[in-house]
């Protein structure tokens, strides 16, 4: 257990370094990574909405277009500062990425439990190094987050 736990913490904090670059460039401070089975980076991104102009950037879509194509997602950890959207969910489901490590789902839900029921592992960090990123964006920048999740 101990291995995993270590495992998992290595994966999450390559996706805090991409949400914390971020919010250095003064986007929403989400970020993803891709693993291959056995811990192996594939892809690393953040949410980069804001800096290109590209509602379709979100931190787990970047990580995957930077994995490049993959014969098969199967043994494939997706890994994301906040609990993925609908979008990035359907993303997971539609190439059967069988895992996600998720830093922390109190300031948004997205898809985990509908990914959960539709047989994806889920495991919630609760990281308060992830949670306390949100909430100072959520404090600091109200407008594009609530753009950011649909809610403008």
């Amino acid at each position: 257990m101990a291995n995993e736990t270590t495992a998992v913490e290595r994966m999450l904090a390559v996706a805090i370094e991409e949400a914390r670059i971020g919010l250095a460039e003064g986007g929403v401070p989400v970020g993803g990574a891709l693993f291959a089975e056995g811990g192996l980076l594939l892809g690393r991104g953040r949410n980069r909405r804001v800096q290109e102009d590209d509602p379709s950037i979100h931190g787990e879509t970047d990580a995957f277009r930077k994995a490049g194509r993959q014969h098969s997602y199967r043994g494939t950890t997706m890994v994301t500062t906040l609990a993925p959207c609908w979008y990035c969910s359907g993303l997971i489901r539609q190439f059967r990425i069988p895992r996600v490590v998720v830093g922390e789902n109190q300031h948004f839900r997205g898809g985990v439990d509908w990914l959960r029921t539709s047989g994806v592992e889920i495991t919630v960090v609760d990281s308060r190094e992830c949670i306390d990123l949100m909430e100072r964006f959520i404090d600091e920048h109200p407008e594009i987050w609530n753009e950011d999740i649909g809610e403008d």
